[in-house]
């Protein structure tokens, strides 16, 4: 394939035509990569319609992120002529625009997901989570949270969730519930053995949607008795769960030193 010039090109008018530096081109001819096919009398260099096909076809492979030295063997092959190179060429590029549009769909889901806490319509969120699922709670904790580490993570993982993903967190959350339910019916103490494993329980389910250390699930305890909502969701399972729950992550974290009364969000 030839591109039509009016006359041969110096390096300059060859290197601004094609969108690259003069530096590059020197280095594509020292290389053996795309060489001039002609020289003046003055012995600069001067390149051709041909050439510059060449320096175009170069640019295609390039920017599918091959290097110079297989980009060079592909444009020397005896066996692949101009058509089969730019069949090859629009594979390659497809390929890179799928992968392309794949990774824009992720940052979408991750820009929804830092704006609205979670990539699920309200009524899709209710239909997974139960009919007492408020999802006004997530949109005022992103308020709250929005700025933190933890949101940023927790944002990052949503975006990778589908909706059978949280189908599957609701029925994790829902069988801890039933059995911290279970435990304190069956007169579990805080401290026990058994309330210990379940607050490790709580930690690793909230550790799903960012890294929670001891301390910061206290912080998230203390809300279950400063926030009415909390203690109705929990108390709905069975009375008192909320703050029985709360004084068993407490427990769990003086076990492993860490004082409920002076935790703070790390």
């Amino acid at each position: 394939m030839r591109i039509d010039v009016p006359e041969d090109l110096t390096v300059g008018r060859a290197a601004a035509l094609v969108g690259v530096t003069v530096k590059t081109l020197h280095h594509w001819d020292a290389v053996g990569l795309v060489r001039p096919s002609g020289r003046t009398a003055a012995g600069y260099r001067v390149y051709s319609g041909e050439d510059v096909a060449r320096m175009h076809r170069v640019l295609v492979y390039r920017e599918l992120g091959l290097p110079l030295a297989e980009i060079g063997r592909l444009l020397d092959d005896p066996g692949t002529d101009a058509r089969d190179h730019l069949r090859r060429q629009r594979a390659q590029l497809a390929e890179r625009i799928s992968r392309l549009q794949a990774m824009a769909s992720s940052v979408d889901r991750l820009m929804e997901a830092l704006d609205t806490g979670m990539p699920l319509p309200p009524e899709e969120q209710i239909a997974i989570f139960g009919d007492d699922w408020r999802p006004a709670l997530v949109e005022e904790a992103g308020e709250r949270w929005g700025g933190s580490a933890q949101w940023a993570q927790y944002a990052e993982r949503a975006a990778g969730m589908t909706p059978a993903d949280w189908k599957e967190v609701a029925a994790e959350t829902a069988v801890l519930e039933a059995d911290l339910a279970a435990a304190m019916g069956a007169g579990a103490e805080p401290g026990s053995a058994e309330a210990n494993v379940l607050a490790e329980r709580h930690r690793a389910l909230i550790s799903r949607y960012f890294d929670c250390t001891h301390s910061m699930q206290v912080c998230i305890g203390r809300s279950f008795g400063a926030d009415p909502r909390f203690a109705e969701h929990y108390d709905a399972s069975a009375p008192g769960l909320g703050a029985w729950l709360r004084e068993v992550i407490f427990a769990n974290a003086r076990a492993r030193g860490v004082d409920p009364e002076s935790a703070t969000w790390e």
